[in-house]
């Protein structure tokens, strides 16, 4: 059920397609989503990215289900965002560096409950990484979280509350100064400055063949007809499904009104007579279309490709690279050097099983992990100034593993909300969701069935 916005309830029920129409989890997204609507405030609705990972993955896991881009959802006691709710004593002056998922939640949470918040980022435009994996075949959505972001936050800046200065690169010495200003002297510093590439130790990778997923993804770096791609964590399996749909001239920023929908019903074999079971074709009827790109997925570890991947998406991501007929997936790889011709020299499997290949591609793609950009954290510490106990780290900047935007949004938001009170202070600044009651009965199922 892909149902998440009321234009297009309306489309469907006018063209008479439907009679009814059931929506879920676009209410853990907007609880207010049918009363926005009723008003017009289609612009504040904050959409269901369809992303699962903290709704019905939860669940599997005995979790109180809650949402990525509203972590409010079934925590609505210990998350309370009342407007203008902190007095005049309590209100802070905060810089906020970084306005990806964990920035632009903290800014606009601070924001909302009364603090004077200056929002900055390097780059001109908001939304961080979510502006890469809107890029993603399947997620187009991410923008929608972007927009919602834009709006409110522009709303906020309209009303004083907020000031967004993009374009903007903050230094220590922009902290240091702006710490010591007469006129709106910040008191406290948010560093959501996300994560950088994790360049692994493989010789040979200053070859001009060798990529990131940020050249590709961000830079739209054009990349060959046969790739290796090194590491099969979510970012390389979303940089694989990429490259295996998009052209060099395609329009990597489609979104996700543009998606053709022929395309759509053709890829996952959508009868659209309705004739076979279940609504889909048989499998020898489905047209798969044709692969742009050859790809070699490759992990450091023995086992399935792809098993940390969530456990209601990963499915899909791996039958994507399957059904394509042009991944091949290698567990259990060492990556010896990248050749003086740019070909990746590996070896797979250990032992008597040891197999020795010579990979001979136009590219080579980094999606190796990531590391924290913690500079400016690292820089308030050495200084061994009063600033250093200002200064607070959160989303891809306090923890870098597999880029969750789930972390990095609860983190931001709850963090806002405390940021105020004397006992927080950095190192004791990340606030977690009480455990539910459900979680509990979960752990002990599992730790009796076991």
């Amino acid at each position: 059920n892909r149902i998440n916005a009321p234009t297009t309830i309306e489309s469907i029920l006018s063209s008479g397609s439907a009679d009814l129409i059931s929506m879920a989890r676009p209410f853990l997204a907007d609880p207010e989503i049918v009363n926005k609507s009723r008003e017009g405030r289609h612009e504040d609705i904050n959409t269901c990215i369809g992303c699962n990972q903290a709704c019905l993955d939860h669940a599997f896991i005995g979790k109180t289900a809650s949402c990525l881009v509203n972590p409010r959802a079934c925590h609505e006691t210990e998350i309370d965002i009342t407007p203008n709710s902190i007095s005049a004593k309590d209100r802070l002056n905060i810089g906020v560096v970084g306005a990806g998922p964990a920035g632009m939640a903290f800014a606009h949470t601070a924001a909302t409950i009364g603090h004077n918040v200056t929002l900055f980022d390097k780059s001109d435009e908001i939304g961080g990484q979510f502006n890469m994996a809107k890029r993603i075949p399947g997620k187009e959505e991410f923008n929608e979280t972007i927009r919602y972001f834009n709006v409110q936050l522009r709303k906020l800046e309209k009303e004083g509350k907020l000031d967004i200065r993009l374009g903007t690169e903050v230094s220590y010495d922009d902290m240091d100064r702006l710490s010591n200003s007469v006129d709106n002297k910040i008191d406290k510093w948010i560093i959501a400055a996300g994560v950088d590439p994790r360049v692994p130790n493989i010789p040979g990778l200053d070859h001009p063949k060798v990529l990131s997923y940020i050249d590709v993804l961000r830079h739209k770096a054009k990349v060959g007809r046969k790739v290796a791609v090194i590491g099969a964590g979510g970012i390389g399996f979303d940089v694989s499904e990429y490259l295996l749909h998009h052209d060099d001239a395609d329009d990597h920023d489609k979104s996700a009104d543009e998606v053709n929908v022929e395309e759509f019903l053709t890829k996952w074999g959508v009868d659209k007579h309705n004739s076979g079971r279940g609504g889909l074709l048989p499998d020898e009827q489905i047209q798969i279309p044709p692969p742009h790109r050859e790809i070699i997925l490759m992990q450091r570890k023995k086992g399935k490709l792809g098993a940390g991947l969530g456990k209601t998406t990963g499915w899909i991501h791996r039958s994507e690279l399957v059904r394509s007929k042009a991944v091949e997936m290698l567990p259990q790889v060492s990556y010896d050097k990248v050749d003086e011709d740019g070909n990746l020299n590996i070896t797979v499997g250990t032992g008597d099983k040891k197999e020795t290949r010579v990979l001979e591609v136009d590219n080579i793609i980094l999606c190796a992990g990531q590391v924290s950009k913690k500079d400016l954290e690292k820089a308030a510490m050495d200084a061994g100034s009063d600033l250093a106990g200002k200064v607070f780290t959160i989303g891809g900047a306090y923890e870098a593993g597999e880029l969750d935007a789930k972390r990095a949004i609860d983190m931001g938001t709850r963090l806002a909300l405390k940021i105020k009170d004397d006992e927080v202070v950095p190192g004791k600044h990340k606030f977690n969701a009480d455990v539910g009651a459900e979680e509990i009965l979960y752990k002990k199922m599992m730790s009796f069935i076991r």
